[in-house]
């Protein structure tokens, strides 16, 4: 090998290590913005960054300036890349207009379900969304995924226990992941207490692609939970729920099915 192709060789991993350095910082930069521009502010950020990392002959042969350019288009690629993503998630966010409102649902359970004394938590993509009175005005905009839960004791988010019927116990979140059901359910933003260095709830929300916390309404006003359909949407969370279903049947000590059902599903 050359001492000529050697060089562009180091020369072009020092200008990929610096884009990709470039792309992290800009990212981080992200994080710290207060508040979020126009989608296409940052598509015009990100835009300029690919550009200039798909064109880095022309910052000439420099390597002092064909490095500093790197790192300055990878920042804005990152930059532009994160806001813009943060920009779709934030279009999605809970219109403040539905929280404490009854809407009734129709959506697919996305994941195997989380049982519990108490009741059931399970995620939910709303499909449609109206509000529970048919008086009301046009029809509202619900987030695409929701967390809810359905409790055993009819007592929602909130502390307060729904007016009315409680349902069975052989009712109480008698769903599976891939079934589509029709429910009321009353929403609120994702709020959680961060510490430092601890677990944020909310950002682990953000990731899993929820954009509202509620739980469905059983009173005696209230249309009844009905399942509408099974379908074929994700199959994999109906083999881990079969999975996991099964070993708790199978081992009569609740601790250590749980055990082994972490181990197996990950639940």
């Amino acid at each position: 090998m050359t001492p000529s192709r050697a060089s562009g060789r180091a020369m072009a991993g020092s200008w990929a290590f610096a884009a990709l350095g470039g792309s992290v910082f800009g990212a981080a930069l992200q994080l710290h913005q207060p508040a979020l521009w126009k989608a296409g502010a940052y598509a015009a950020l990100l835009s300029s960054g690919v550009v200039g990392l798909l064109g880095r002959r022309a910052f000439g042969r420099s390597g002092r300036l064909l490095l500093a350019a790197a790192l300055l288009c990878g920042a804005m690629s990152g930059a532009g890349l994160a806001d813009w993503r943060a920009v779709a998630y934030a279009s999605g966010a809970l219109d403040p207009a539905l929280e404490g409102r009854d809407l009734q649902v129709v959506g697919v359970v996305s994941e195997m379900p989380q049982r519990s004394e108490s009741g059931t938590r399970f995620h939910l993509d709303v499909e449609s969304a109206r509000w529970a009175d048919a008086d009301a005005d046009a029809p509202p905009s619900a987030p695409a995924r929701i967390a809810l839960g359905w409790y055993a004791q009819s007592t929602g988010l909130w502390g307060r226990a729904s007016e009315g019927r409680a349902p069975s116990a052989s009712t109480v979140g008698s769903l599976h992941a891939g079934e589509r059901w029709r429910l009321t359910v009353r929403l609120k933003a994702p709020h959680g207490n961060l510490n430092p260095h601890g677990f944020d709830s909310e950002l682990w929300l953000w990731e899993q692609g929820v954009h509202a916390n509620g739980y469905v309404r059983t009173g005696v006003h209230d249309a009844a939970p009905e399942y509408v359909a099974t379908t074929w949407l994700h199959p994999i969370e109906r083999a881990r729920e079969a999975v996991r279903d099964a070993v708790f049947e199978r081992v009569a000590d609740r601790r250590q099915a749980g055990v082994i059902a972490a181990l197996v599903t990950g639940d």
